[in-house]
């Protein structure tokens, strides 16, 4: 197994080409180390000999070599000099679409999959590279000392640099809150299955790397590790039928059990041992809502017509259930460590009083647990809340299952302050008596987590469509022969509305005339009434333009009989609707029923994604930035506190980007310790896949919005928003002239990307289109990312950035300067050309190309070589007012990892051209295999699909290539 590696370094696996000319020529084409900590390379190097090796095993050494010469070729495209890249690629086309179906699919799958592991080593390096600065930091090396989003250093940094005081620290923490919402969005395009052998690995990996490893240990991780590489290779990447609405909230859940649960506590511990470093001995109390959990899987149905009230109702009751599995072991586990026999007079008696009951015939324990003795007390208490929560659990399995429980609701929790209360017995009970450290440990960590999740795990959100309340305002008026509530003016709907919410009488009843949709829509408002309060967050409205879209949702909760209303939640998306969003809400607050209903509290969601693909990444954004100012404003007038719930996708086009940039480059006073914003899709498994990317998300999130908070950035200047001002609207006319506008677009769109294509990876159980006719303006904004996404383009990003930087610098040659300005000193403007900066990294016109060259008629092919001009011309001046020589030149460490993940892109990309080529030639005819398959392997998995309209294999293969890229790329949409 020694020898020449496949990125030239020693490694543990065979060599993936063995002549020493060949090993020679690959070094010459890997990244080399950026700093001395710098392993991403020979954790790279290790899987992916492993990986060769196992390809080898399964489809035989001329399957490895066909494998390994497209990376060659890849690899010499990356290097060659630009005449010579279209005959590279050109080269590699041959190969690729000469391949027989069978292999085409083992191609298309060993390169994503080698994408894959790529993505888990650069994982393992990331985490190792945070180690080493610890520890450097530890031994007094301040040049070590990690400044982004680590709570010691944002504490040191608030006192010793900004003279905040600790205590105003402990305070601002106390009072702050960040609100995680898990959104099934459909952008994780990689399975569960292979997510958990992807956890796996990445485990080995770390542990492979350790300096006290035996060498007994070391080869049982290696063949572990080369086991779980072989065993994710062999799960079928595809998913062959759509997800349910279940099962995303099972995936999502997932995360809970694995990592967040767990989580959560130790990074409190965290929070409170970075408090004694600046002399707070307090612990952070447990009720402080420092992290909360939502969630959008199962209660998201904007556009989505598979999640109905039923499915509410399930992902709820699986929710409650998933709570009380993971509450009734930690209780377990809690009375094994608390054994102790003193206890307080208050705990004593509790105890004395169980047992007095057990006599009387009200058993404190359930028949088939062995009685506790009054001599441990602890026990006693914790039995009771053990037996209790058992109780609970079987009642939500049996409601879950039928509907119905035999077990009466009084047995069980019904809310998690009846958990509290017992928890917090035992810990006074233990601080009185002297036992506080105890206290400190295991039940502290309980006390937090039932404050944290409660019996609910998370928050359902509830997302509809503006529209479709109106529907249900429609059919009301009509059948009360009121008039088409749909043609009254605002005027008129907020007068109706209000003379409803303020009357006692009934609306309408059970014999309601009304369609399926607005039948099912006054269902999921009954859903609501029926379950606990605690199941539920905000009502989010999508698409919401006006007070009235506010004032249905609080009418239909009224007469639906919701006990405790949810908040309702405008979401502004497009560009004139958070433009007209101050406006909008400075009206509904003028309204006096719904002022003193709010008490003083409002939530308002900005939608990143359709703005974007409105009006233009560089527009979006700052028409976002300045909504913010403006609706805090319009709140402050009115005494109103304004949570804002930020709507970002993982995508920069959908307002993704790294989680300490987004926040400190948030307006000023716009987050003051109350911070909500989405995990869509992939991010959730970035964010929360294992246990320190959980700790480390939920430290950024935290030391970012404290520095917010205390330091808040910096204001534009008035100089900066004229420029702001001046030149977004020329990007917008430019994005929409070409997108919305010009006639070939389309049609040219349509050509060139997999944007048709798309649904076939069955990675979410909404359709990609809000109308199923519809054009460009009804696609959703994650198909449309996607779409730019494969073909390397990332056109919804840059497009119309590059006229407004060139209007403004040919009106006047200071403007220039001005930017660069802008760009030294604003965090806002700093973190957007950064972000755009990193997708040009992303980017290939010359792959683009590639796909115009097969994929698009020749009327259209100057249409594309204009919009590769335009992308030349924009990354220039992105690149000028950066003040940058190259692409990412403050960033050597993505350059790497970027530089390492090419070649394997470059292969699908070419692969997915021509795969598309074929299909589209094609059409629904069956060709022919057009040799013999090479393998039995390669064979069987052309029969996994058994339901294609295409030749075998083509369709496989392109989702292959899709999920490649995606893996590759980090996102999907």
């Amino acid at each position: 197994m020694d020898g020449p590696s496949y990125h030239g370094h020693a490694g543990h696996g065979g060599s993936l080409q063995k002549t020493p000319s060949m090993d020679e020529q690959m070094r010459k084409l890997v990244p080399g180390k950026v700093t001395e900590d710098d392993h991403l390379i020979e954790y790279d190097a290790l899987l992916m000999n492993s990986f060769m090796d196992i390809l080898e095993d399964l489809h035989g050494e001329e399957m490895r070599e066909k494998v390994h010469f497209c990376f060659e070729l890849a690899s010499a495209c990356q290097n060659a000099e630009p005449d010579d890249v279209d005959k590279k690629l050109e080269e590699l086309g041959e190969v690729l679409k000469n391949l027989d179906a069978g292999d085409a699919i083992v191609v298309a799958s060993s390169f994503s999959h080698m994408l894959n592991l790529t993505n888990l080593a650069e994982e393992v390096q990331i985490a190792q590279r945070r180690r080493v600065k610890l520890k450097k930091r530890e031994f007094g090396d301040e040049n070590s000392a990690i400044t982004e989003s680590d709570l010691e250093e944002t504490f040191r940094k608030l006192v010793n640099d900004l003279k905040k005081s600790p205590t105003d620290i402990f305070e601002a923490l106390k009072s702050q809150t960040v609100d995680l919402v898990l959104t099934a969005h459909p952008t994780q395009a990689i399975r569960r299955s292979l997510l958990q052998k992807h956890c796996r690995i990445r485990d080995h990996l770390s542990q492979l790397y350790k300096k006290d490893i035996t060498s007994d240990e070391k080869q049982e991780l290696d063949e572990a590790l080369h086991r779980e590489i072989h065993a994710a290779f062999r799960t079928d990447e595809i998913r062959r039928t759509p997800p349910a609405p279940q099962d995303e909230m099972r995936a999502g859940m997932s995360y809970f059990h694995e990592t967040i649960w767990n989580g959560l506590p130790k990074f409190l511990r965290r929070v409170d041992t970075a408090l004694k470093s600046i002399g707070i001995k307090e612990n952070l109390p447990y009720s402080v809502p420092l992290i909360q959990f939502s969630s959008w899987m199962g209660g998201d149905r904007d556009g989505n017509p598979r999640v109905t009230a039923e499915v509410t109702y399930d992902v709820c009751m699986l929710a409650k259930l998933m709570a009380a599995n993971l509450h009734l072991s930690k209780i377990e586990d809690l009375m094994f460590e608390l054994s102790m026999w003193r206890s307080s007079d208050e705990l004593r008696a509790r105890v004395s009083e169980l047992v007095a009951a057990e006599k009387k015939g009200v058993k404190y324990y359930m028949e088939f647990w062995k009685p506790i003795p009054p001599s441990e007390p602890f026990r006693v208490i914790l039995g009771e809340v053990r037996d209790k929560l058992y109780k609970t659990r079987e009642r939500y399995r049996q409601l879950l299952a039928t509907g119905k429980s035999d077990i009466a609701e009084n047995d069980t929790y019904t809310s998690k302050e009846q958990i509290l209360e017992p928890l917090e017995l035992c810990y006074r009970s233990l601080c009185e008596t002297g036992d506080k450290p105890i206290a400190d440990g295991s039940l502290l960590d309980t006390l937090r987590q039932v404050a944290c999740f409660g019996l609910s795990l998370v928050k359902l959100d509830i997302r509809q469509e503006s529209e479709r309340h109106s529907d249900v305002m429609e059919a009301i008026t009509q059948y009360l022969e009121l008039g088409s509530y749909k043609q009254w003016s605002e005027e008129q709907k907020q007068t109706w509305l209000l003379s409803q919410l303020r009357g006692k009488r009934p609306l309408f009843g059970q014999d309601l005339p009304a369609s399926d949709e607005v039948t099912e829509i006054l269902n999921t408002f009954r859903v609501i009434s029926e379950l606990p309060p605690d199941c539920f967050g905000a009502y989010i409205i999508s698409m919401a333009t006006a007070p009235s879209d506010v004032l249905v949702v609080e009418l239909l909760q009224r007469e639906c009989h919701i006990a405790q209303p949810l908040r309702v939640v405008p979401l502004f998306e497009k560009l004139d609707d958070l433009i007209n969003a101050p406006a909008s809400l400075e009206r509904l607050f003028s309204i006096d029923w719904y002022h003193k209903k709010i008490n003083g509290r409002q939530e308002v969601m900005l939608g990143y994604s359709d703005s974007g693909k409105d009006a233009g990444r560089l527009s979006a954004a700052w028409q976002v930035f300045k909504t913010q100012e403006y609706c805090v404003k319009v709140a402050q007038k009115f005494g109103v506190k304004l949570t804002l719930f930020h709507g970002r996708g993982g995508s920069v086009g959908r307002g993704g980007g790294p989680t300490h940039l987004a926040v400190l480059s948030q307006p000023p006073d716009t987050i003051n310790g109350s911070l909500r914003v989405t995990v869509q899709g992939e991010v959730i498994e970035q964010c929360f896949g294992e246990e320190l990317l959980c700790f480390r998300t939920l430290q950024r999130f935290t030391a970012a919005t404290l520095e917010h908070g205390m330091q808040p950035p910096r204001a534009p200047k008035p100089e900066w928003r004229e420029l702001m001002d001046e030149i977004t609207p020329i990007a917008t006319n430019e994005y929409r002239r070409i997108v919305f506008q010009e006639p070939q677009f389309v049609k040219y769109f349509r050509s060139v990307t997999p944007e048709t294509e798309y649904g076939r990876m069955n990675i979410g159980s909404r359709p990609s289109k809000r109308k199923p006719s519809g054009g460009i303006e009804s696609l959703r904004a994650i198909p449309w990312i996607f779409a730019w996404t494969q073909t390397r383009f990332h056109l919804p990003v840059w497009l119309g950035i590059g006229s407004a930087f060139q209007y403004a610098i040919k009106k006047d040659k200071r403007n220039l300067q001005l930017m660069q300005e802008m760009y030294r000193e604003w965090p806002f403007f700093r973190a957007t050309i950064d972000l755009i900066e990193m997708v040009f990294a992303k980017g290939d016109p010359k792959i683009s190309a590639l796909y115009d060259k097969y994929l698009v008629s020749d009327d259209l092919q100057e249409f594309g070589k204009m919009l590769r001009s335009k992308y030349e011309e924009t990354r220039n001046l992105l690149l000028l007012v950066a003040m940058h020589s190259e692409i990412l030149q403050a960033s050597p460490t993505l350059q790497q990892r970027l530089k390492l993940r090419d070649p394997y892109i470059t292969v699908l990309n070419v692969q997915q051209v021509h795969t598309l080529q074929k299909i589209r030639n094609e059409g629904h005819i069956l060709s022919s295999i057009k040799s013999p398959v090479s393998s039995r392997s390669a064979a069987e998995l052309i029969s996994l699909n058994t339901t294609s309209e295409y030749a075998p294999g083509l369709e496989d293969t392109l989702i292959l290539t899709m999920k490649g890229i995606a893996a590759g790329m980090q996102n999907t949409g």
